[in-house]
């Protein structure tokens, strides 16, 4: 217990980390009590936040922050207004036969189940079969409830995002526009003196910033790269399947994981167990190793590596704290931790002490 006390007196002696630690703790729990409320608040803060990495890479060229406001936000709205109007469309499009297509291959699964004892009776026996079966059935009627019972609740999140689609790109505008203003106005209710906190914000910043467009850039080559080759290749649902391979980068390790199931059952049941069939996998697997040890290197050599238990514990951690949004910003997240930790003042010990002097 005087350890702890020791500590924590040796802590709040310094005011720089009694300023920190006050942030930290304010935002933490201003989002957790009130990040539903506030959420398309927050959402245009992130857009914002991407965006202005773009105006300040075109600012070198020397046109006034107004021009560059006005260029970067039309751009943003032209794009939105083009995935609103082709590609989501096309994306309830392939989800709609997706979802009709998934009985008829849930039969064939069955009837390719129902075969596996006559093939490998050593090996596989019929009562293992039957309980995939009644298994697989109970899953489909599961499937069949949650997917009715959601259907009532998309028609009220489609109103919502409606709303949202109005809301966040007016926010984005204005946060692009009254930046310094807003800036100059959360400031003047913090403490002069603030260097520590300036030094963990320059720092998250710049890593932040590097991650969330190699990032972006990472999704988008992903993206296409896969549609091109399911395209090739003929496979249904393309632009869906694509879509979700690109997005699933953005989870490391359990994304491309998760992702490779569906592709995989899409390929088959439209392939067979044909040439085809293996053509798409390799193409698929080639695409990963070249994201996994091409891509990700050349878009993230200046951000600070995160060792693989870190980013885990971050998925965990702020997945269990936030759901979905907490998965998706669990790394911009641990890099801001990291940020923390590093500006973080430390003690030395005594045995510190006694090795920087003999070596004075």
């Amino acid at each position: 217990m005087n350890l702890v006390l020791s500590w924590l007196k040796r802590q709040t002696s310094n005011p720089q980390v009694v300023i920190l630690a006050g942030i930290m703790l304010s935002c933490f729990l201003v989002i957790y009590f009130l990040g539903r409320m506030l959420l398309p608040l927050l959402t245009g803060l992130v857009i914002a936040y991407m965006l202005e990495g773009v105006i300040r890479t075109m600012a070198r060229i020397g046109l006034p922050r107004n021009v560059l406001v006005v260029a970067v936000f039309s751009l943003f709205m032209a794009s939105l207004l083009l995935a609103f109007f082709m590609l989501i469309p096309l994306l309830l499009k392939q989800v709609t036969q997706f979802v009709q297509q998934i009985p008829s291959m849930l039969a064939e699964t069955q009837v390719m189940l129902a075969q596996l004892p006559e093939k490998y009776p050593r090996y596989i026996s019929q009562s293992l079969v039957d309980e995939l079966l009644v298994a697989l059935r109970t899953e489909l009627v599961g499937f069949g409830q949650t997917f009715i019972a959601n259907t009532v609740s998309s028609l009220i999140r489609l109103l919502t995002l409606v709303v949202y689609f109005v809301l966040v790109p007016l926010l984005v505008f204005f946060f692009l526009k009254d930046k310094d203003k807003i800036i100059s106005w959360i400031t003047g209710f913090l403490p002069k003196d603030r260097s520590l906190s300036v030094q963990v914000w320059l720092d998250a910043d710049r890593q932040i910033g590097n991650y969330i467009r190699g990032k972006v850039w990472e999704i988008l080559i992903v993206w296409l790269a896969n549609y091109i080759a399911f395209t090739l290749f003929k496979l249904p649902y393309a632009m869906l399947l694509s879509l979700a391979v690109g997005l699933s980068v953005v989870v490391p390790y359990v994304g491309a994981t998760v992702v490779t199931l569906p592709v995989l059952l899409v390929a088959y049941f439209h392939c067979g167990l044909t040439p085809d069939f293996f053509y798409v996998t390799f193409a698929y697997a080639v695409i990963q190793l070249l994201d996994g040890n091409v891509l990700v290197p050349l878009l993230f050599a200046e951000v600070v590596n995160l060792h693989p238990v870190a980013t885990i514990a971050s998925l965990c951690v702020f997945g269990g704290l936030w759901g979905f949004w907490g998965v998706f910003f669990a790394i911009p997240l641990a890099t801001l931790v990291q940020a923390i930790l590093t500006a973080w003042p430390r003690h030395k010990t005594h045995d510190e002490q006694s090795v920087a002097a003999e070596g004075c």
